[in-house]
């Protein structure tokens, strides 16, 4: 199971350490301009694999978003895992958002399935179902099931997942990242109801997306 980060996601060091050094090798050679561009590259670099610490909402039942971004879709759709029809809340993280994902509520991985495909845009409809995409199944509290779908975007090309089936997380934890702009779609279980709306900006382990019904 994946351990804390300190500020920078481990898989993008050697990406971070590699633009730094080729900054150097520039100046040395004294070609300003490219020295100057290798390192906003790498000032780049560094912002996209930033890993921040979060703190989950005070509501201990209050389901988090699993990722940081943009709510692009609410509404209701067969989930891939359990074939029901159910409120998926989808995320949509553009290069500038943090790309770590965390936990939506503490559970158990039941399930991982991983879904070969293409690499449309992230925020369209068609790459929930087409797209290169990582399925995860929570068992929370209460037996209550959800699902997470890591989805590979236009200029993602790797999905990581750092959890494996077995494991017990706690809501807010990190569970994987998708490098260089993706998206996460959320299915909840019929105890909840979505908290967010289209549009909405949301930060993974620390905004509510969703409550359990009154």
């Amino acid at each position: 199971m994946r351990k804390p980060s300190v500020g920078v996601a481990l898989e993008g060091l050697p990406c971070i350490i590699l633009t730094l050094f080729a900054t150097l090798i520039f100046a040395v050679l004294d070609w300003d301009i490219v020295a100057i561009l290798s390192l906003g590259v790498a000032a780049f670099v560094g912002h996209f694999f930033r890993d921040p610490e979060r703190v989950p909402p005070e509501d201990a039942e209050a389901v988090c978003s699993p990722a940081d971004g943009r709510v692009c879709k609410v509404s209701r759709e067969e989930d891939p895992m359990t074939g029901e029809i159910r409120q998926v809340i989808c995320v949509f993280m553009n290069v500038f958002n943090v790309h770590v994902n965390r936990m939506p509520v503490s559970g158990k991985v039941e399930r991982i399935r991983y879904v070969p495909g293409k690499f449309f845009n992230a925020s369209l409809d068609k790459s929930s179902k087409d797209n290169e995409r990582n399925v995860l199944e929570i068992v929370g509290k209460g037996n209550q099931r959800f699902t997470m779908v890591q989805i590979a975007g236009l200029v993602a090309r790797r999905i990581v997942c750092w959890t494996e089936t077995g494991d017990k997380l706690k809501r807010g934890e990190r569970f994987g990242l998708i490098k260089f702009g993706s998206r996460v779609d959320l299915y909840i279980p019929d105890g909840y109801v979505p908290s967010v709306h289209v549009g909405d900006k949301v930060l993974a382990g620390e905004t509510t997306v969703a409550v359990k019904k009154a």
